[in-house]
Formats: C-alpha cells, structure tokens, sequence
C-alpha cells in the first residue's frame, strides 16, 4: 500500500481510503450484516487500509469502533458533525453533542479528522459565526486533533463552498467531489489547496455514472446534446473504451481511481464497499501508476470544462 502525508497535518495515510458511507454503506445498504461490515473494514486495514472515514448519517459509526478496537493506533479515524440539511440547521451545543456521540460510538477519546459535513454555500457564513468557536474549542480539549469541512458535492459541483471555506484558515483538510466527469476542481479550487498546504479527501471518483455502462453512455449523450462534449471526440456506443484500449486501464472503474489518485494535491482516495473482491480491486487500482498521457489529455478536451455534474 502505497503512503503519503495529508498536507499540513503531517499524519501518514494511505492513499486508499474506506468509507462507510456512499450507496453500499460498508453493505449495510445492501442488507448485510453488521459483522460483515465490521470484517469488510478489518480486512481493509489487513490490506494496509490507514485511512477510514465515517458519519453519524451513515450510521456506521458503531461498525467502525468495533473493527478497529484494540488496532485505534494503525488506523487515521475521520468523521463527521451531524449533517447539516439547512442554513441554519446544528447548534453549538447539537455539535458538541455530536461529537461525543461519535466518540462513544467510535469508542475512541479523540479523532483525528473531524468535519463539518455537507456544508452548502449558503450555510457557511453562519457556518463561520457559530460553529467554528465550537471547533476550535473541542481541538483545545483535545477531543479533536485536526478540523476539516467537507463539501455538498451533489448540489454544489461547482465548489463554491470550498471556495468561501478557503479564505479561512482553521481547516486543515477538506472533502471534495473530483472524478473524470468533473475535475472542476483542478482549476478552481485545488491550486489554493496546494498553496496552503491541507490535506485533500476525494469523494465521488467513481459513482453510478462510472460504474455503470448503460449511465455512461446516457451521460456522454446527454453532455453532447447540451454541447457539453465535443461529438467528433467521443464513441457514442462506447465513449470510455479507449482509456483501457489506449490508457492502459483494466476496466472504467480502474481509470476511474487512478485518474484521482494522481491528480497533484489529492492526497487520499475514498471509495465504498461491502464486499470482500470489490475491496482488493479498488485497492489495487489506486495503488497503480497513472494513466496514459494520451488518455489523460483525451478526458481533459472531453470533460475538462465540465462543473455541472456529480456523477451521483
């Protein structure tokens, strides 16, 4: 498993994350057992998984502190305030309590990478007003080691919370939404990232859009309709199949995680599952080299002006 450091925080992570949430929610999603998830996540960590996040809304937390009792000192723990749903929708005090919720139900006394979760452009403002005292005070006691805000990636792909967010500086890492189908952030927001050195959490690299062959190609017809892809570019029946015919990927899916895990300034890949041979083929493929350089400047004159879209 290959290893980096996530930007200012200076902790050692994987460049592989699992998280427990997203549509599989470790399998709980799919009806499986709260023991096969816990084993789905230690036998990610057995692989050489450092890095895991989680959330009180993915009620998963619990699943992660049973799988890492007695490994907490192998692991960097991430997880999440309660979601904010509106402007004005957690408390100082909903926040504090929180946070000792996902400390007993992690079973831990202090996690590493805390969030603000889901936040919306128009929730940061009161975002900065009221709920960061609340985060720096939990840092002071040391319930907290490093504090993070993580972006409402389906509603706003075009990252203009990360953008407010980025004129402050208490955040040491954040969460973004970075895929083929939208690597926006590359031009709008990751070149400020870099420059203050936080670490960076890629969410949504691959979702139902590249997963899916019958979403890709309704996707890529789609954008060529609104004029979002250029036609003389792009196999309308097959609009992915040169990166692994020209890029040197084994699958979609694979040139999906190696796109982001090379993208300069991502520092950890998040992926989902609650399955034990999807788990080593996600591993494997952000743990290989990037793709092709013609590939890569392929994807960039086809979706490299795109900030419309997640991918969900």
């Amino acid at each position: 498993m290959e290893t980096t450091t996530l930007g200012r925080t200076g902790l050692t992570v994987s460049v592989a994350g699992i998280g427990g949430g997203g549509k599989s929610r470790l399998g709980q999603s799919q009806g499986a057992s709260s023991e096969h998830s816990v084993g789905i996540v230690q036998a990610a960590i057995d692989l050489g998984v450092t890095f895991i996040d989680t959330a009180p809304t993915y009620r998963t937390e619990a699943i992660v502190g049973r799988a890492i009792k007695g490994r907490r000192d192998e692991i960097v723990l991430s997880t999440k305030s309660p979601y904010l749903k509106d402007v004005v929708d957690l408390t100082p005090e909903e926040l504090r309590q929180g946070l000792e919720e996902s400390l007993t139900a992690l079973g831990t006394d202090c996690i590493d990478i805390y969030h603000l979760h889901g936040v919306a452009p128009d929730s940061y403002g009161y975002c900065r007003e009221a709920l960061i005292p609340a985060l720096l005070r939990a840092k002071e006691q040391g319930k907290v080691r490093h504090l993070a805000i993580s972006e409402r990636f389906g509603q706003d792909t075009s990252h203009r919370m990360l953008d407010a967010a980025l004129g402050d500086d208490v955040w040491e890492v954040v969460m973004i939404g970075y895929s083929m189908i939208n690597p926006s952030a590359r031009a709008s927001i990751l070149p400020r990232i870099r420059v203050k050195d936080l670490g960076v959490l890629d969410m949504f690299a691959v979702r139902r859009v590249l997963s899916q062959p019958k979403a890709i190609t309704e996707f890529v017809r789609k954008a060529v309709r609104e004029g979002l892809v250029p036609v003389d570019e792009i196999d309308l029946d097959a609009p992915l199949d040169f990166l692994i015919t020209q890029g040197g990927a084994e699958s979609i899916v694979d040139a999906a995680y190696r796109f982001c895990r090379h993208e300069p300034g991502i520092h950890v890949v998040l992926f989902g599952t609650g399955n034990r041979a999807h788990l080593e083929a996600n591993i494997k493929s952000i743990n290989r080299g990037p793709l092709a350089p013609e590939a890569l400047d392929r994807l960039k004159r086809l979706f490299g002006k795109i900030d419309s879209v997640s991918g969900n």
